[in-house]
């Protein structure tokens, strides 16, 4: 059954009734629906605010640990992530990994979108006890096209 009161046989006969146009469009829709991206757009990629602040922090982009992983920047001193604000923790994961692979100390860049402050008072709670350096960029402009 894939809905209360509504199984995949009751699907296709109601399928089999509709006509061809009708069929037409609700496949239409259907495959639109699928092609959707899975979350919102930020207002730049990831991949802009990493080149940008490890190039001026004169850190290598995408270091490829020995086990395939990839370090968002890493400095002299830093294995540094870099994430959106609602992935705060899942950054603090990567950040602590990335630095006991390499031998330089964790940080993470979260990025600010909107409303995001009140992540990075999570984030900055457990950076506090874990000693992971915190860097944070303000995005503010038109979304990606």
């Amino acid at each position: 059954m894939l809905l209360r009161g509504f199984s995949l046989r009751s699907f296709v006969v109601y399928f089999g009734s509709l006509t061809l146009l009708k069929r037409l469009c609700l496949v239409t829709l259907v495959q639109v629906f699928l092609a959707l991206p899975a979350s919102a757009a930020h207002v730049q990629k990831e991949k802009v605010h990493q080149e940008t602040w490890c190039a001026n922090a004169g850190g290598i982009t995408e270091y490829t640990l020995d086990d395939g992983a990839r370090v968002d920047c890493l400095t002299e001193e830093y294995a540094i992530e870099f994430d959106f604000a609602p992935k705060w923790a899942e950054a603090i994961g990567q950040a602590l990994y990335y630095s006991m692979k390499t031998g330089k100390r964790p940080g993470i860049v979260l990025i600010i979108e909107h409303k995001d402050a009140h992540f990075q008072k999570r984030l900055d709670t457990v950076a506090e006890k874990y000693n992971i350096k915190v860097w944070t960029v303000n995005a503010v402009s038109e979304p990606d096209e």
